[in-house]
């Protein structure tokens, strides 16, 4: 090693960076080592180090520089389309290591593969969920169903951007590089994998690693090509001003639904439930009293909750009547009927946009957007303005980033099938389809421990997809040679 005339090591010469970068690496493996698909670990590394750059640059500039600027909305589409290649292949990854039942002899490096591969799915979601954006409200509220479902909602709650964003940019990329590294060293100390089957021949040769370096600038070339071709799409967030204006009655309607406790958040159970607010108070109540502490005009929600329980009703059923007709806002703020005189009020000031600032101001925070967007889906106008982007869970998912080539994220599709098969069975809901994703996931994750499971990769000679004369030239001869078992 080279040295300074001190005879001290010169850290900074380039020939030490390479040799200490030589060091890390994995110079022997078996004949197949070379192949494609055995190499996805590194490829993998390559791009969680772009998408901590791209992750970096896009923290330090902010989310108008991202959604606004044309070198901001490259670098967002280099993320995603990153993202989008780390997912595919961490599953590839997954399915070489499943086929060829490599979790019988490592089953750690298995364990710690599925916590990861569950953690960057999670943060891929939550990518998603911090875009600010119409796609990213979509997703939200599709994706708190699922966490609801499986006993989270409490604790990880996707309208509440602050939290995600915490998530995204710190907590799960730190456990995540702890997990790699983790793997990884295991890995390096008791070197590659070697088959598991006396029937399958190999030799141990030296790893090409320019060859995996001339692999990764393809990979590098491909997501720039992709993000220059496919720019991640941007679609301005739903305000409840804008549903207020370009559907009134729906608006007025999801107002008497929170008044009388009868919409999908007044009604929503689950197991964790973060929507147990009082939807009356949250949406009616309080902004209708700031409205009044303006205008000091007629309290038109006491004099509703002053008549009979028989007039309330009378009062209630022409009120849906009215508004399920089209019934104009401003006529309906002079109304005789009290509650349709309020709702209009409530309604006008959603078109004026005076009404989601009080509503966002009851939250804990102004990242936390639960109330609006509850509102918005209490309205159905969100669920129309994400289907016409392809943004619809009974047809592509609960998570997507856009149109095409961007709505369909093919690793939810079983959920997403399991949740069509069972949307006609009444006493069915979010909770038995969350229950079922987390039994999943926990069966593959204690896979190695699972008697006869564990063997059916081998049974059903799934090995055969990665151990052939494609990938082990031993066996592309008539005779394969007696397999050379690594030195001790």
């Amino acid at each position: 090693m080279p040295q300074t005339n001190n005879g001290k090591e010169d850290l900074a010469n380039p020939d030490n960076i390479l040799d200490t970068f030589k060091d890390l690496t994995i110079r022997m493996g078996p004949s197949y080592a070379n192949n494609f698909f055995f190499t996805l670990g590194v490829y993998l590394l390559e791009l969680l180090g772009i998408l901590i750059a791209t992750g970096i640059i896009m923290v330090i500039f902010g989310p108008y520089w991202w959604n606004f600027t044309l070198p901001g909305a490259f670098i967002r589409s280099v993320h995603l389309w990153a993202a989008e290649a780390f997912v595919t292949l961490l599953f590839i990854h997954l399915l070489v290591n499943f086929a060829t039942s490599a979790f019988k002899s490592r089953k750690l490096m298995w364990v710690i593969g599925c916590l990861m591969l569950f953690l960057v799915l999670l943060q891929f979601a939550f990518g998603v969920g911090i875009g600010g954006s119409l796609l990213a409200q979509v997703n939200e509220q599709a994706g708190s169903d699922l966490w609801n479902g499986m006993g989270l909602g409490y604790w990880i709650n996707p309208m509440n951007a602050g939290a995600v964003y915490g998530w995204h940019v710190a907590a799960i990329p730190i456990i995540l590089i702890f997990l790699i590294m983790m793997h990884y060293s295991i890995v390096r100390k008791n070197g590659l994998l070697t088959p598991y089957r006396k029937d399958i021949p190999y030799t141990m040769i030296e790893i090409d690693h320019k060859m995996m370096y001339r692999r990764m600038l393809y990979l590098l070339a491909l997501v720039l090509v992709f993000a220059a071709l496919f720019t991640a799409p941007y679609l301005p967030p739903l305000t409840i001003s804008a549903a207020a204006k370009s559907n009134p009655s729906a608006v007025a309607l999801a107002f008497l639904g929170e008044f009388n406790m009868s919409s999908p958040t007044a009604t929503y159970l689950d197991t964790i439930n973060p929507y147990t607010f009082n939807t009356r108070q949250v949406y009616v109540t309080m902004p209708y009293s700031t409205y009044l502490n303006i205008t000091h005009s007629n309290n038109y929600e006491a004099m509703f909750l002053s008549e009979s329980s028989h007039a309330q009703n009378a009062a209630m059923s022409e009120a849906y009547s009215y508004f399920n007709s089209n019934g104009s806002i401003s006529a309906g703020i002079n109304s005789s009927n009290p509650l349709i005189a309020m709702v209009s009020r409530l309604t006008y000031m959603a078109q004026v946009g005076a009404y989601q600032p009080i509503l966002q101001a009851e939250a804990t925070s102004e990242s936390n957007t639960t109330y609006v967007i509850r509102f918005l889906y209490d309205t159905g106008i969100l669920w129309n303005a994400g289907a016409e982007y392809g943004l619809s869970v009974p047809q592509w998912g609960m998570l997507s980033v856009g149109p095409f080539p961007w709505y369909l994220q093919y690793w939810l599709i079983p959920y997403n099938l399991l949740q069509i098969v069972t949307s006609n069975i009444p006493w069915w809901s979010d909770l038995e389809n969350g229950s079922i994703a987390l039994v999943s996931f926990l069966v593959l994750l204690l896979f190695p421990f699972i008697p006869f499971l564990r063997d059916l990769p081998d049974k059903l000679g799934l090995y055969k997809l990665f151990w052939n004369k494609y990938t082990i030239p031993e066996m592309r001869t008539k005779e394969p040679s007696k397999s050379k078992q690594p030195p001790k």
